[in-house]
């Protein structure tokens, strides 16, 4: 290789490297959402360990027999208050039910699920992500009730 060629490709190499600093630092003065959860690290701590739960105490139902314990046959509709953030509302049952929820944050999508016992006997447990005050609708499948309990893990 000649000294022009490794001239032309350090210059290369240097234009390459500026142009990826650019890159990286367009639009870091902009004004932003500081509650909001952007950038590499934190999406990395969501991926290291749970969210904290809901608060029982924060949660009421028609359906409810004491704090905490959800009671029906059919359905039930479950609100949650606002949890001032992104938390995990943790629902547990011994028999299957049916979860209706609304996603976190502005999209405007509902996910339903059959929640199943675990095959080792644990039981069945629902965990939805909740970020605003919102209403879960949960079913009990057949004509018979269903015992749910809003749990903290």
């Amino acid at each position: 290789m000649s000294g022009r060629q490794k001239a032309l490709l350090g210059l290369l190499a240097v234009l390459l490297v500026a142009l990826f600093a650019v890159a990286v630092g367009a639009g870091r003065d902009d004004q932003g959402d500081p509650g909001a959860r952007h950038g590499f690290i934190d999406r990395l701590g969501a991926l290291g360990g749970e969210r904290s739960t809901v608060d029982p105490a924060t949660v009421s139902a028609d359906c409810a027999d004491e704090p905490g314990r959800l009671v029906f046959s059919g359905s039930c509709a479950v609100r949650v208050a606002d949890p001032g953030g992104l938390r995990t509302l943790v629902l547990r049952s011994a028999a299957r039910f049916t979860v209706v929820a609304p996603t976190p944050g502005d999209a405007d999508l509902t996910i339903r699920d059959e929640v199943e016992p675990a095959a080792d006997g644990t039981g069945a447990v629902a965990k939805i992500a909740v970020d605003q005050a919102t209403e879960v609708g949960l079913s009990c499948p057949g004509l018979g009730g269903c015992e749910v309990v809003v749990a903290t893990s």
